[in-house]
């Protein structure tokens, strides 16, 4: 079961209650990304944080709300602002530059829209370290400056998967490669995603370089009446690009679609052609399948088709492969459906033989 946190006032305030009452949760995440930074990389705790405050000059420049936050987290938990500040640049410490082991989140995201049904659906899987389970918060967020928000995430980190009461919505996958910048974490840009009023502003704030690694970010937007779209942006510390096409669906796993992405940054993903290509493949072709046959898309297709097993332990619908180094046994830790043209959302705790979708 999820902890639900409802999360009111300013920035300080919100994080201090996202820190005192997921206190819990932020240890959780602490002693994941301890173990874990250790294993991808060879460095302690103490090394992280040092990773973690080369972005602060970044994240002064871009938002001064998410240092407010990320401070209150920490004053709410009892723990130092820079153990925050590296679960936020958690990605950017793990899974970028070339020194040390490349592995991923093993994550599938789909996206369905016009032209084939006329409202805006999008979901995913995010496979991850199995401890994470418990470390998992659903933040229901509202600050007087920005759109309300309900968003999946880890405790501490203040920017994950969700929407927002505007119509936007974001799915992520991580993307491994070997470069990276100072800029600001991945984690943050979803957040600034969520805190938009439109599709534009959303764009404005991942483009041009100013976030720190790569990464997939698929969003939605629906503006009602029908009036609705997704776009699939790989994000990179030298710009953005658009990948997928424009005939109402859209699938991304753990590996760099775009030429001209990789025109600058190499896919260390040792793992892409065995794993994620085929997640995607197998993704495609569920969806692909249920148009052949006439099938009626909707929230509970996309159950299905991230339920799905084929191919397991590396399913769409992941599994821990117990053959694997312990720090990369990773698994489906949870699934979550969104449906912008209803602003309802689906969520799912586990895989698919331990629970079931409930709406959040």
């Amino acid at each position: 079961m999820i902890k639900k946190l409802k999360l009111r006032g300013s920035a300080r305030e919100i994080g201090y209650e996202h820190g005192s009452q997921g206190k819990h949760e932020v240890i959780q995440s602490l002693e994941t990304y301890e173990k874990l930074f250790y294993g991808y990389k060879n460095i302690s705790w103490s090394e992280a944080k040092e990773h973690a405050l080369s972005h602060m000059k970044a994240i002064e420049k871009y938002n001064l709300d998410m240092i407010e936050e990320m401070e209150g987290i920490a004053d709410g938990a009892g723990v130092e602002f820079e153990d925050i500040l590296a679960l936020n640049a958690r990605s950017e410490i793990a899974l970028a530059g070339s020194k040390g082991t490349a592995f991923s989140d093993g994550c599938t995201a789909m996206a369905v829209t016009n032209p084939l049904i006329p409202e805006t659906i999008i979901g995913q899987n995010w496979d991850w370290k199995s401890t994470q389970k418990g470390s998992l918060l659903l933040l229901d967020i509202q600050n007087k400056s920005n759109p309300d928000i309900t968003m999946v995430t880890e405790g501490g980190i203040i920017g994950k998967i969700g929407f927002n009461s505007s119509g936007i919505g974001i799915c992520f996958n991580a993307l491994i490669t070997d470069k990276k910048s100072n800029e600001v974490p991945i984690h943050l840009g979803l957040r600034s995603v969520l805190n938009s009023y439109s599709l534009t502003e959303a764009i404005s704030k991942i483009k041009g370089g100013q976030l720190a690694s790569a990464a997939s970010f698929l969003i939605g937007y629906d503006e009602g009446n029908g009036k609705g779209m997704a776009v699939n942006v790989e994000v990179s510390p030298f710009g953005i690009d658009y990948v997928g096409g424009n005939d109402g669906k859209l699938v991304h796993t753990n590996h760099i679609c775009s030429d001209l992405i990789k025109q600058n940054l190499e896919d260390m993903n040792e793992f892409r052609h065995d794993d994620s290509m085929l997640r995607k493949k197998r993704a495609e072709q569920l969806i692909n399948t249920s148009i052949a046959n006439h099938e009626a898309i909707n929230e509970q297709s996309f159950e299905e088709w991230l339920s799905d097993e084929f191919n397991a332990p590396n399913s769409i619908n992941h599994f821990k492969n117990e053959r694997a180094p312990e720090h990369r046994r990773m698994e489906t830790v949870f699934s979550i459906i969104i449906n912008l043209s209803k602003k309802k959302a689906f969520l799912r705790v586990g895989k698919s033989v331990e629970d079931k979708y409930e709406e959040i």
